[in-house]
């Protein structure tokens, strides 16, 4: 392994050190985060950083609490994998409605921190609360006086007990489909007064069970989980509302017929607002729940004929007028827009991509105003529609906000910077402790083809014009995705592979998010022929264009849909694409989850021409081009079964390809594994592209 990925295997790809997580608390006075000690470190610990004075307090770190800490609960990685946690510590916390105490879970244990009132002295050392078992999604009630926790799929309150049944289902926690595709990763919401829970209750019990067992270690026994497949049962999820006493009353809509919950929490005391989607994903109810009666009322209604794009994080929301916020595409589809009580509030001009709150009487978003590789943040005033530019340089700007405050971040070639911004015009930042980016990369970024695609080359730093470069496709290309982003971390492994002698190309193809919804919306009923098209299409237009791009030699690699990209290709197109390695390919929908699967593709039982024809297993006899499968034997993403599937398929058919199946690896490839992989995918593509 060479100097730059023993780099970035040792700071988990240039993360470790940076500050990450933040939440504003006590009115915008306390900006908590997490962050390691340096950019070898891999355990976070928790800080908040006064704004009054720019002072940053370590309120917690995980090797006093947990010297000798052993293995995560299995809930509690599995929750990670769902959430793509690398970092090692205090992976995630939960602040009081105060915003002055937070509690996280460590190893199974819980523990509470209190960061102290303005003016009262310094903050509380962390303290740990007894709990009922290993303890999963800890969340303080409004004053910090009470946790819910989950132990072994059992919600329970300390100080208190269990307030969950025992009946047989989980409670307290988001089901696989919500957390893998929905975007809702917890499972229970304390009301405004402190006193009553709202909790998601889980049966999973008509879900097939999908197990895996380390062959590194066969003394081990199996582990198993319920999971979603396209067209099969989903889990039944119930919202109830936990009272004192053991009161209990279920919050009713119809869940026949809007099973997905991707939202919930207390608007008031009085009042519980869920978001619930259909099977298809084409209609968003925004729904309004009393919590006395659990009685239910529809607020607003999003449609789409095809599927409601799941990427405006912020809306459905009602404003503090009553009006309703909700997010909608313009004519023919040219931009993700935002409209009141139905009437267009943002037109063409600009793509909408979330809703980050109210700063001074406006509505705070994030949007692309130009192009889709960058992102700006803008003020929009909801009685005019007027948007005022907040931080609109060039790169990725991202922002929260709390009682005037802001947190700022840019993203860009020169790297990324956090700054705090104050009501009364002060500014801080918050210690980055991570390495340096050791690449300053700036792609050409270009948009061809009739349908301007984006796409990014990144070429050797030493190249010299006039030297052709076999060329190395490195795509994502999966739906709702983007790749073609001015964020400079997203750029270093690439600039690694193409200084190791490749034009490394990547492409956005139709299908992929922020270049309209009408651009996204056009792999509906079909992943193959898109993608392969769109990369086909780009790939010759580069080429066209930069006649140091070699299109005789052609690699393509990529990871999960990118890995099904790369597999397709060669199996498809090996007149364009001469060697491909594929990671966690997902090679038969048919086996991959509901509420994913299903909002591109329909129902397999619908639709089994489309699933069909998305599948490789078919593909196998044709294979030509050499072909290097990687699966991780611990992936419960992209279950191992759908690269071995395919690896059965080939060796049926008597067509040679390689195999890496590795033992104790997940979908995320942490601890310097996908270094590793790299090392050994150069050598495979400089042996067949040579």
């Amino acid at each position: 392994m060479d100097d730059f990925l023993r780099l970035s295997a040792s700071t988990a790809r240039f993360s470790y050190g940076a500050p990450r997580a933040f939440s504003f608390g006590d009115e915008g006075r306390l900006l908590w985060f997490l962050r390691s000690t340096g950019p070898t470190d891999a355990l976070d610990s928790l800080w908040v950083l006064d704004t009054t004075t720019g002072a940053e307090t370590r309120l917690a770190d995980p090797r006093e609490l947990c010297p000798e800490p052993g293995p995560l609960p299995v809930a509690e990685r599995r929750l990670r994998e769902r959430t793509r946690l690398v970092a090692a510590g205090i992976g995630s916390y939960a602040l009081s409605g105060d915003g002055l105490h937070a509690v996280f879970a460590l190893y199974g244990r819980l523990f509470e921190v209190g960061a102290g009132k303005a003016g009262a002295g310094k903050a509380g050392a962390a303290e740990e609360i007894p709990a009922a078992g290993p303890a999963l999604d800890p969340r303080p009630n409004a004053d910090g006086s009470r946790t819910a926790y989950v132990t072994d799929d059992v919600l329970y309150v300390a100080p208190g007990g269990r307030v969950s049944p025992d009946d047989g289902a989980r409670w307290g926690l988001a089901e696989f489909a919500a957390a893998e595709e929905l975007g809702r990763t917890r499972g229970h919401w304390w009301s405004p007064d402190g006193a009553t829970l709202l909790a998601a209750r889980v049966d999973e019990s008509a879900l097939q069970r999908r197990w895996f067992a380390d062959p590194a270690h066969p003394e081990r026994p199996a582990e198993d989980f319920a999971y979603p497949e396209a067209g099969g049962p989903n889990a039944d999820v119930q919202l109830w509302v936990l009272g004192e006493g053991g009161a209990r009353i279920r919050v009713d809509w119809d869940a026949g017929a809007y099973p997905y919950v991707s939202d919930a929490g207390w608007e008031s005391g009085t009042e519980i607002l869920l978001t619930v989607q259909d099977r298809l994903q084409q209609n968003v109810l925004l729904l309004s729940a009393d919590p006395a009666t659990g009685r239910t009322r529809e607020l607003s209604r999003t449609t789409h004929p095809q599927w409601v794009d799941p990427l405006v994080p912020g809306t459905p929301a009602r404003l503090a007028d009553g009006r309703m916020l909700t997010a909608t595409d313009t004519a023919g589809g040219a931009a993700r827009a935002l409209a009141l009580d139905g009437e267009p509030l943002t037109g063409d001009g600009i793509q909408v991509r979330a809703v980050a709150g109210v700063h001074e009487g406006r509505l705070l978003i994030e949007a692309g105003l130009r192009d889709p590789s960058e992102q700006q943040v803008l003020l929009l005033d909801p009685a005019t529609g007027k948007l005022t530019p907040l931080a609109d340089g060039p790169g990725v700007h991202s922002v929260s906000a709390s009682a005037g405050t802001l947190l700022l971040t840019r993203a860009d070639a020169d790297g990324v910077r956090r700054t705090v911004h104050t009501p009364d015009g002060r500014e801080f930042t918050p210690a980055d402790l991570s390495e340096p980016l050791p690449h300053h990369v700036v792609p050409l970024l270009e948009r061809v083809t009739e349908h301007g695609i984006p796409t990014a080359l990144v070429l050797p730093r030493d190249h010299v014009p006039g030297r052709r470069l076999p060329i190395l496709m490195d795509s994502y290309g999966g739906p709702c995705a983007q790749d073609v982003v001015a964020e400079p971390r997203r750029w270093q492994a690439r600039q690694w592979w193409a200084d190791q002698g490749f034009a490394v190309v990547t492409v956005d193809n139709r299908g992929t998010s922020h270049v309209s919804p009408a651009f996204t919306h056009a792999m509906y009923r079909g992943f193959s022929e898109v993608t392969l098209e769109d990369q086909v299409a780009a790939l010759h237009a580069l080429a066209a264009r930069h006649t140091d791009l070699d299109p005789g030699r052609v690699g393509v690699r990529g990871w999960s849909y990118g890995g099904y990209l790369a597999a397709m290709a060669v199996l498809r197109r090996p007149d364009v694409f001469h060697a491909a390695a594929a990671g966690a390919a997902p090679t038969d929908f048919r086996h991959y989850d509901t509420a994913y699967t299903e909002r591109y593709l329909g129902l397999p039982q619908d639709h089994p021409e489309v699933y069909e024809r998305d599948s490789l297993i078919p593909d196998a006899p044709k294979l030509s081009r050499p072909l290097l499968l990687i699966t991780g034997l611990a992936d419960d993403n992209v279950h191992p079964s759908h690269t071995l599937r395919l690896s059965q398929a080939l060796t049926d058919a008597g067509r040679p390809h390689q195999l890496l199946a590795l033992p104790g690896v997940t979908h995320m490839t942490p601890g310097g594994t996908r270094e590793k992989l790299m090392t050994l995918e150069l050598e495979f593509f400089r042996k067949e592209l040579a």
